[in-house]
């Protein structure tokens, strides 16, 4: 198991990503990912999220796509563990800075 599986070992500081393989489909609700190499489907179950995971690339590290989305320090932990989830299923990459 690397640790990008458990939301304590993803680099909230690190730099990141969505894979290139990746499509996003916008919904009330957030959106669907699926990723074309893995043929996997995600769930992206917030806006916010939504606009975190399309700004990864924008920003020097997650935390601070997280930090532009608007997302508080109460609100990190969550958000840590959903983009554990997406970097598990090879939705997100990490990247060079």
């Amino acid at each position: 198991m690397s640790t990008e599986d458990s939301p304590a070992g993803f680099d909230l500081d690190g730099a990141w990503r969505l894979d290139d393989r990746v499509a996003i489909r916008p919904e009330r609700f957030g959106a669907l990912l699926y990723h074309f190499g893995t043929r996997r489907l995600s769930f992206l179950k917030s806006p916010a999220l939504l606009t975190v995971v399309r700004s990864l690339a924008e920003h020097p590290s997650a935390r601070a796509a997280c930090t532009g989305a608007g997302v508080g320090a109460p609100e990190l932990p969550r958000y840590r563990a959903a983009l554990a989830a997406l970097a598990a299923s090879r939705m997100i990459q990490p990247r060079s800075r």
